[in-house]
C-alpha cells in the first residue's frame, strides 16, 4: 500500500480503516476494538513516537476518529491533542547562519526587545518576541527564519490556534472544513471524521432487504488509482455490494446548465459546487450571501435525480472533500445522500473486503459530459461556461473568474464587497487547483489536472444536453406522482 499514498500518515491512517471496516462485518469491532492498536504497532519499540505506548494511544485515537469521533462536535475535522506535541512553539528561529555581526540590524529592529546578543550570537525571548517578523527581515544573512506550524500556515482564514497546552485547537465558528490542515500536519495530529460505519451498516442491510445502493464518484477519482483503470475501479465499487456506479460529473452537467440559466436573471453570481467555499461566504462575508447561487452542488443534484427515480434507493458519495462529509448533512440537501466517503476510505474498503480491482473486469463509466468532468479542476466551471454560454441561450455579457484556493478568494471577496470586482461570475474552489487536489486524496499533484482533463475529452457525450434531458423527465416524473 506505500505506493499508492503519498504519506506514512496516510498509511498509518488506511491501516486503521481497514482494521475497523473488517471487524465492522466481522461483527466483533465492540469487542476487538482496542486490540488495533497492538495489531498496528505489536512492538517492542515503534519506529513513529518515544515509546509503543504513546504510539498506541495516538492509535487509539485514530481508531475514534475512523468511528465517526466526537458526535458532540459538528465540525467534521478534530485535533488529537495526544498526537500534537512535536511542533515548535516559537515562530522565529535563530539558525546557526547567525554570523554575530556587530551590525545587530536584528536586535535594533525590534519593537519589543526581545533580542538579546549572547556570545555574539542573536537570541529571540520568546516571551517578549509578537512575531512582527521585523528581524528576520533586516537580517543581512537572512539567519532568522520563520517556523510557523505547518497547519496553521496552511489554514488560510485563521481558524486555527495553539491553545494554553500548546495543541492546536480549531475555531469552529471559522472554519469551513477544507481539510487543509488534516493534509498538511506532518504528524497526523488532525483528522476527518470517518463515517465508513454507517456505509458499512448501509450495504448490509442493503444485502438483507434488497434495497439498492447506488456510488456516486467524483471526477477526481480518475487521478487517484493509478495501479488500475477507473472501470476496474467502478467493477471493484460494485463488487463492495453497490447496485450502480454512477458518475457525479452528471450532476455537473445538471448544475452548469442551471446555473447558466440562473445567471441570466441575476447581474453576478457565484457558484455552489465547493461546500467550503459556501461556507467560507456564509462565515467571513455574510453580505455576499445573496450571490451565492441557488442550485445544488453536483453532488446532491444528482444524488436527488437518483432518489427521483428510485425513492427507496440509498446513495454513497465517494470523493476527495473533507467538507462534502458536513454538506450531506445538511438540511437545505433534504437527505439526498445518505453516507459520504473519502478515496481514501475506499481504499480501505477495498483491501477490507479483499477486492485486488488490479484482476478485475472493465465496468465502462459513461454518464456525464466533458464538461462535467472537468469540474473536478479549478477553472472547470468557467471553461463550461464559457464554451456553451450561446448554445444555451446565455446572451448577456458574462466576466468569469476562477478562483483557485482560499487565498485567492479572501482576495475576491473584499473586492467583492467594496464594489470594486468587475467579474460577474465567479468560480470558487477552496483547495489549490481544485477537487483533484482535496485533502482526502489517495496522492496529489500536477499530473492530476492532465488525468481529469483526458478523462473529459474522454467522455462519449461532449454536451451536457443529455443530462439535462434526465433531469427534466425526473422532475417531471416526480411532479407527476405528486398529483
Amino acid at each position: 500500500m506505500e505506493r499508492v499514498f503519498d504519506t506514512k500518515v496516510q498509511l498509518l491512517k488506511y491501516k486503521v480503516l481497514k482494521a475497523v471496516i473488517e471487524r465492522a462485518y466481522a461483527g466483533t469491532l465492540e469487542q476487538c476494538m482496542y486490540d488495533i492498536p497492538k495489531e498496528i504497532v505489536p512492538g517492542p519499540k515503534s519506529d513513529m513516537r518515544c515509546c509503543i505506548y504513546k504510539e498506541r494511544a495516538v492509535l487509539s485515537e485514530r481508531v475514534r476518529m475512523a468511528m465517526g469521533g466526537d458526535s458532540s462536535n459538528p465540525n467534521v475535522i478534530e485535533t488529537l491533542p495526544v498526537a500534537c506535541d512535536e511542533c515548535p512553539m516559537e515562530s522565529y528561529f535563530v539558525t546557526p547562519a547567525c554570523r554575530g555581526c556587530i551590525n545587530h540590524k536584528c536586535m535594533e529592529s525590534c519593537p519589543r526587545g526581545a533580542i538579546s546578543i549572547d556570545g555574539r550570537t542573536a537570541k529571540i525571548d520568546a516571551e517578549k518576541c509578537v512575531e512582527c517578523g521585523r528581524c528576520a527581515k533586516s537580517c543581512p544573512y537572512g539567519a532568522i527564519i520563520e517556523l510557523a506550524r505547518p497547519c496553521v500556515k496552511a489554514c488560510k482564514i485563521n481558524a486555527l490556534k495553539i491553545s494554553e497546552d500548546k495543541t492546536a485547537k480549531i475555531d469552529n465558528d471559522k472554519c469551513v472544513m477544507c481539510g487543509a490542515c488534516v493534509q498538511s500536519c506532518p504528524f497526523g495530529a488532525i483528522v476527518d471524521k470517518s463515517y465508513v460505519l454507517d456505509c458499512v451498516e448501509i450495504l448490509k442491510e442493503a444485502e438483507q432487504s434488497k434495497r439498492k445502493v447506488y456510488a456516486i464518484i467524483a471526477p477526481a477519482i480518475v487521478s487517484q488509482f493509478k495501479y488500475a483503470k477507473i472501470e476496474q475501479i467502478v467493477e471493484g465499487i460494485k463488487e463492495l455490494g453497490f447496485h450502480q456506479v454512477i458518475e457525479t460529473a452528471m450532476g455537473a452537467d445538471i448544475t452548469l446548465g442551471k446555473e447558466m440559466e440562473e445567471f441570466k436573471e441575476r447581474d453576478r453570481m457565484t457558484t455552489s459546487c465547493c461546500p467550503s467555499f459556501v461556507m467560507y461566504i456564509e462565515r467571513h462575508f455574510p453580505k455576499l450571501v445573496p450571490y451565492i447561487s441557488h442550485s445544488p452542488s453536483p453532488m446532491v443534484e444528482i444524488a436527488q435525480l437518483i432518489k427521483r427515480t428510485n425513492p427507496d434507493s440509498k446513495v454513497v458519495f465517494i470523493g476527495p472533500c473533507a467538507s462534502k462529509k458536513h454538506e450531506y448533512k445538511l438540511e437545505k440537501t433534504k437527505g439526498a445522500v445518505d453516507c459520504v466517503i473519502s478515496f481514501e476510505e475506499l481504499q480501505a474498503f477495498l483491501d477490507a473486503r479483499g477486492i485486488d480491482v488490479s484482476t478485475l473486469p472493465e465496468s465502462p463509466l459513461n454518464n456525464a459530459s466533458k464538461y462535467g468532468r472537468i469540474f473536478a479542476k479549478s477553472g472547470g466551471i468557467t471553461q463550461g461556461v464559457k464554451e456553451l454560454k450561446e448554445k444555451y441561450g446565455l446572451t448577456k455579457e458574462i466576466c468569469p473568474l476562477a478562483l483557485n484556493g482560499l487565498e485567492q478568494i479572501r482576495v475576491a471577496m473584499l473586492r467583492l464587497n467594496a464594489g470594486k470586482l468587475p467579474e460577474n461570475f465567479l468560480e470558487g474552489m477552496a483547495c489549490e487547483g481544485g477537487c483533484l487536489n482535496g485533502p482526502l486524496c489517495l496522492s496529489h499533484g500536477d499530473k492530476n489536472v492532465v488525468d481529469v482533463d483526458k478523462y473529459g475529452e474522454q467522455a462519449h457525450e461532449q454536451d451536457i444536453a443529455m443530462s439535462m434531458t434526465l433531469y427534466e423527465m425526473t422532475k417531471n416524473l416526480e411532479e407527476k406522482n405528486k398529483q
